[in-house]
This record gives structure tokens, C-alpha cells and sequence, in this order.
């Protein structure tokens, strides 16, 4: 009996790591992979998604409440990569990969519950973030050695300035910081190809 209950216990892990296995991989491997190209962030959102997994596996196995849970998330808050800035795209495939991890992990639902709610976040994805739905636009952080006039003032003007000065198609820019001692300024600016 012992062992029936065991390999019963060791088949249900099993079948959920692979879940949660092959939706790590469409996700961050077939989706996220192919757009962004950032090996980086793949290697540690498919090495966090393994570790959560393990990690909520021992705690749903013990006496581990709901409080539990929100302390793992806090934790996880302030260390989600606080060293480095990253687009809020990669936190949202970040977190996305450990969520799967999650779901798979939590006991108390069934295993046909965890395929379908784990489908169901890859298709959201999948097309939600499908180039053909949402035009690409890319970001990159610019300083500029002089604060135009038109920075704050006029943003159309400073758009079209610099979709000149760069050669593309500039949608938007965000302010980050104005230095009027060195004037300079620094911005984060959404551009488009032509």
C-alpha cells in the first residue's frame, strides 16, 4: 500500500514537472526566444521557473499558509534582478515563467485544472505579444549633451527632432533626468523602424 501511495505521489510530481517543464519552454524557448533574443533572461527565467517549482513542492508539502505565499512573492520582489534594469516586457516574461511554476507546483488542483490554466497563459501570450497584433516599437535609454528648449515644452518638436537625429521613427520619449549643471539629459525614447 505504502508503495502504491508513493509512486502514485512520485507520477502526480512527475506528470506536474513536465507541465510545468513544457510550458516553461514554449514560453520562454518558442515565444519570448524568437522576438527578443535575450539569452540572458531565458537562462534565468527557465532556471527560476525550475526553482520555484522545487521550492513550492517542499513548502505545499508542509504546513505552508497563504502568508507563506505572499512572503515567497515579497522575497522574490526584492530580488527579481535589482541589479540590473530591465524593459518591463522581461519582467512581465519573468514573472510569467515563475507564475507557471506556480501553478504547477500548488497542490490541491488537478492536474487536467493545471494543463488547461498553463494552455491558457502560453495562447494569452502567444497572442498578446504576436507581432501582427501589436506593431514592434524598441526602446533605448539616450543622453543628450544639451537640454533643447522643446524637451519639456513641446514634445511633438523634440519627437521630430529626434526621429532626425536618429534616423527613425521616434512615437514617444520619457524623461529620466535633466542635468542643468553639465546640460544634459537623459531619456528613454520608443522608436519604430521605418
Amino acid at each position: 500500500m505504502i508503495d502504491l501511495i508513493t509512486n502514485n505521489a512520485f507520477g502526480t510530481l512527475i506528470s506536474r514537472f513536465l507541465v510545468n517543464a513544457i510550458a516553461m519552454i514554449l514560453l520562454m524557448f518558442v515565444i519570448y526566444y524568437p522576438r527578443y533574443r535575450n539569452k540572458e533572461l531565458v537562462t534565468s527565467a527557465a532556471l527560476f521557473n525550475i526553482f520555484i517549482f522545487s521550492v513550492l513542492t517542499v513548502l505545499s508539502k508542509a504546513e505552508f499558509g497563504v502568508a507563506g505565499g505572499f512572503g515567497l512573492f515579497a522575497i522574490l520582489a526584492l530580488f527579481t534582478l535589482r541589479s540590473e534594469q530591465i524593459s518591463k516586457i522581461e519582467i512581465t516574461y519573468f514573472f510569467g515563467s515563475v507564475s507557471i511554476a506556480v501553478i504547477c507546483a500548488v497542490q490541491g488542483t488537478t492536474l487536467p485544472l493545471v494543463v488547461a490554466i498553463a494552455t491558457l497563459v502560453l495562447i494569452g501570450t502567444f497572442i498578446i505579444d504576436h507581432p501582427k497584433i501589436l506593431h514592434s516599437v524598441s526602446s533605448l535609454n539616450l543622453t543628450l549633451d544639451k537640454i533643447e528648449s522643446c524637451v519639456l515644452a513641446d514634445p511633438s518638436t523634440m519627437i521630430h527632432n529626434l526621429s532626425q537625429l536618429l534616423g527613425v521613427e521616434v512615437m514617444s520619449y520619457h524623461v529620466i533626468s535633466l542635468d542643468y549643471i553639465n546640460d544634459m539629459v537623459k531619456i528613454n525614447v520608443y522608436y519604430r523602424k521605418h
